[in-house]
């Protein structure tokens, strides 16, 4: 793999940015209690996992649809990396793309399922967290990367020590 321009490091980093906003708000909701708007945790949850893995394949400088079918996005990672059935996981939050801002005939989200949005979205954001800075160490960028990505230095340092 040849090295990303500064550019692609930096739309990456906005990318991941927006991605913990997202999971950082799902779990702020919950704080609301009854009042929390089950559907809206669970959307964003979905969309911390979707930006993770558009920030992936930025890094990987793979073109992909404007889509919110997360199966699609992980279809683009080549199958026969070592770590694809960890963020396989994404596909089941899809259906909380669409469903959780219009109204329709959905059923609603309950706690529980929020709840394990809010898990699959921080299981695949740590995933790609450690991938993306291993593959930033792999390939000479981490310096750079470490300047415009949103990981702590106990990230950087577990991949470089990977």
């Amino acid at each position: 793999m040849c090295a990303p321009s500064e550019a692609v490091l930096e739309k990456v980093g906005g990318w991941l940015r927006h991605g913990d906003q997202d999971l950082a708000l799902a779990r702020h909701a919950l704080a609301m209690g009854a009042d929390c708007p089950y559907d809206l945790v669970a959307y964003h949850a979905q969309q911390c996992a979707e930006k993770y893995l558009k920030a992936y394949l930025v890094f990987r400088l793979v073109d992909f649809p404007y889509t919110h079918n997360l199966l699609r996005l992980v279809e683009l990672i080549p199958p026969d990396v070592p770590w694809i059935g960890d963020v396989e996981i994404a596909a089941a939050l899809s259906s909380y793309a669409v469903s959780a801002r219009y109204p329709g005939e959905d059923e609603p989200v309950s706690e529980s399922e929020a709840r394990e949005a809010i898990q699959i979205a921080s299981d695949v954001r740590m995933r790609l967290r450690r991938v993306l800075a291993a593959a930033a160490f792999a390939i000479g960028v981490a310096a750079i990367a470490g300047r415009m990505w949103p990981l702590s230095k106990a990230e950087w340092e577990e991949a470089r020590q990977a």
